[in-house]
């Protein structure tokens, strides 16, 4: 007996201490994390990458297939309109040329002689009309003279199109020699070089390009890819901001000079192109840099502005429980949402501390605010309180009307320590130890 009573003693206090521990717990108030409603600036804006490059950049290619004889310039090498760039091998083009000058030759000396034939013939019909007035020569010869006239006259007129025919192909021949002569269609700067002397290059598909020229490296242009989510935030004539990882510390500024309605889709993302007017005069930015873009589309300076978390807030009393109905009830729910009694929220306007998915017209008339609902550490308690909110940073949103004050603290998380054991988890830690 006297072994018994000194076992149960320790028992009897382990079981004290655990049912204790259990009615502390669930008598334990929340604690909730707060930060101060501030007044500041805010700027809303939207980011985006984009690529530059020049305000006019030509490709230009051979229209001839053959040989690189000659490069006369390289890369970043300035040039002038209607500078010669390079030269194709013109052996064969010569050549070319040559046999076309031939062919025209001949054709003018066949045009030749078949004048002279028909000048003949016409001669010859003319004499026998005379002759058949003095009944010397029959009919049938006059006829016939006027047949070899007519066939003469004929074949002085196909002379004519050989000869025609023989003087485009020399052309075609002289500007396919030209060709091989390539010469800069502007002022520029050459930025890429594809090809080198002794290549050979086909156009027989497409001219292959052989130079990219830049008309002008001081005026650049930045092409963005934005989301269709923050199209609508942009206009032409907008500012806009980007960085170059080349020079990380310094921005570069410019404006929007229009927004294509061209879209385009990659993996599944719609994105339009927002071009931007850039000027370089220190010819820092180069072609083809990667830009990280900022456009700034709203700014307050003297915004009342509170976190974004608090504005995600909600107690647990404030949701619909599983047994007690709506924790902003309170009292007697049993279940999860209830809490054993839960808590009472209480605030002025009597409306459904829920977030209110509504807006708040503006008196001038203007795009109307979004309503939310956040709470407001008051007397130890959560407080909703509906406002009106504005533009966002992604970290503060402005509050535009409502119920708060500069220094106001707003509940942005609470800490789960006073929650309750679970019901019956005090009876199994004491079973276990039996």
């Amino acid at each position: 007996m006297r072994s018994t009573a000194r076992f149960a003693a320790p028992v009897l206090t382990i079981f004290l201490a655990v049912a204790l521990g259990a009615c502390t717990g669930k008598n334990a108030a929340p604690t909730y994390d707060t930060a101060n409603v501030q007044r500041g600036k805010i700027v809303a804006r939207v980011t985006a990458t984009g690529t530059l490059s020049a305000l006019v950049t030509v490709q230009v290619g051979t229209q001839v297939s053959g040989r690189v004889a000659q490069l006369m310039v390289d890369y970043n090498s300035t040039v002038k309109k209607g500078e010669v760039l390079a030269k194709i091998d013109p052996q064969l083009f010569e050549a070319a040329v040559e046999s076309a000058k031939a062919n025209a030759m001949q054709a003018d000396g066949q045009l030749a002689q078949a004048k002279a034939n028909a000048q003949i013939a016409q001669l010859t019909y003319e004499r026998n009309k005379q002759l058949i007035e003095k009944k010397l020569v029959a009919q049938s010869d006059v006829d016939t003279a006027k047949a070899n006239a007519d066939g003469t006259a004929a074949a002085v007129k196909a002379a004519e199109g050989q000869l025609a025919q023989a003087k485009a192909q020399l052309h075609q021949a002289q500007v396919n020699l030209d060709y091989t002569t390539i010469s800069s269609p502007i002022d520029g700067t050459v930025i890429s070089r594809a090809v080198d002397v002794g290549q050979t290059v086909a156009a027989s598909l497409s001219a292959p390009t052989i130079f990219t020229i830049a008309q002008d490296l001081a005026k650049m242009q930045v092409d963005t890819n934005v989301a269709e989510a923050d199209v609508g935030k942009l206009q032409p004539g907008m500012p806009a901001s980007f960085t170059v990882d080349a020079y990380p510390g310094e921005n570069f500024r410019g404006t929007i000079r229009q927004i294509r309605n061209a879209a385009q889709t990659v993996s599944n993302v719609v994105t339009y192109d927002a071009v931007i007017d850039v000027s370089n005069d220190a010819l820092k930015l180069r072609p083809g840099m990667t830009a990280n873009v900022t456009f700034v589309y709203a700014q307050v300076d003297d915004a009342l502005k509170v976190p974004n978390a608090a504005l995600r807030f909600r107690p647990a009393g404030s949701e619909r429980g599983a047994g007690g109905g709506p924790g902003m009830a309170g009292g007697g729910g049993g279940g999860q949402g209830g809490q054993g009694g839960g808590h009472h929220w209480h605030h002025d306007g009597g409306a459904n501390p829920s977030e209110v998915a509504g807006q708040t017209a503006q008196p001038d008339g203007g795009k109307p605010h979004d309503t939310k609902t956040l709470y407001v550490l008051r007397a130890g308690q959560p407080a909703p309180v509906q406002v009106a909110v504005g533009i966002t940073d992604g970290t503060s949103t402005e509050i535009v009307s409502g119920g708060l004050n500069e220094g106001d603290a707003v509940i942005t998380d609470s800490s789960a320590d006073g929650a309750p054991a679970k019901p019956g988890q005090g009876a199994q830690r004491m079973g276990r130890l039996f």
